[in-house]
């Protein structure tokens, strides 16, 4: 496989050094391309819907750069857009795991059955899962996502954490369609055995 063609192809940013994306972490973060959602708040907008406009990172210079700096980071972060919408994803992860730090994989929930692989198969130590608000705002906050759909992913995304206790954490943003009462029923729906952090919205970049 070649790396153009490959998960590596949707690789299009990259924060050196991050201390808030993984809590509790010093951790690099990498950005991917793509997402099936159009959620009208979203932060990363240019890598979501129109990463193919933004510079490849190279694969080879990536993992060379982070074996030599593993030895003051406490993690990679896979982010995007929407990781699971990566082809080969797995291959991507597998490359990561080489380096020898745990790796958190940010998602919106969507795909229940590939953050399932990723805990299986230990290519992912840690996932951080957005719940966007009430099951009925969903077509509204995600562009499209259907209450049915969000309600049914989400669902068996919490199954997964609950068998897979401190893998998993849940995040809402509290952007501004959402009121204070949104709020409470967001909380209401996740299981009470399982965290969902709140946090606070940043607008994103003026275009």
């Amino acid at each position: 496989m070649t790396e153009t063609n490959s998960a590596w192809n949707r690789v299009r940013g990259i924060a050196p050094v991050s201390l808030c994306d993984w809590p509790g972490r010093v951790s690099c973060v990498l950005f991917t391309g793509g997402c099936n959602l159009r959620c009208p708040t979203c932060h990363n907008g240019g890598l979501a819907w129109t990463w193919q406009t933004l510079p490849v990172l190279g694969r080879k210079s990536f993992l060379e750069d982070m074996r030599r700096r593993r030895s003051w980071l406490d993690g990679i972060v896979l982010s995007g857009g929407e990781p699971t919408c990566v082809p080969d994803l797995e291959n991507l992860l597998a490359d990561l795991k080489t380096i020898g730090l745990p790796v958190k994989v940010d998602s919106n929930g969507s795909a229940p059955d590939v953050l399932e692989r990723l805990l299986v198969s230990d290519l992912a130590q840690t996932l951080a899962v957005d719940v966007k608000g009430p099951w009925n705002r969903y077509p509204e906050l995600t562009g499209g996502m259907s209450e049915a759909s969000a309600r049914q992913s989400l669902q068996e995304v919490f199954a997964l954490a609950l068998a897979h206790p401190g893998r998993v954490y849940f995040r809402c943003t509290k952007v501004p369609a959402l009121s204070a009462a949104d709020l409470t029923r967001t909380r209401a729906q996740v299981p009470e055995k399982l965290p969902l952090v709140f946090q606070e919205f940043v607008p994103p970049p003026e275009k």
